[in-house]
């Protein structure tokens, strides 16, 4: 093989490991703001359910107990 050729292929892998990389960055851009979404949805959904038991205050308060 001679220098001209492996220069090519060094080349070509080389692009490909950061065409690779690029994506990976992508991937991982976008998991990062689903899983922000997530939280945010989790975050809502604690509020709504603290807000449905601050008006159920009456609940939890009384234990019935059998003799």
């Amino acid at each position: 093989m001679d220098i001209a050729a492996l220069s090519i292929i060094k080349k070509q892998v080389q692009l490909k490991q950061d065409v690779g990389i690029a994506v990976l960055r992508k991937a991982m851009g976008t998991a990062e703001q689903g899983g922000g979404l997530v939280n945010q949805m989790l975050d809502k959904a604690a509020e709504g359910k603290a807000a449905v038991l601050s008006g159920l205050s009456y609940l939890g308060n009384n234990i019935d107990r059998l003799v």
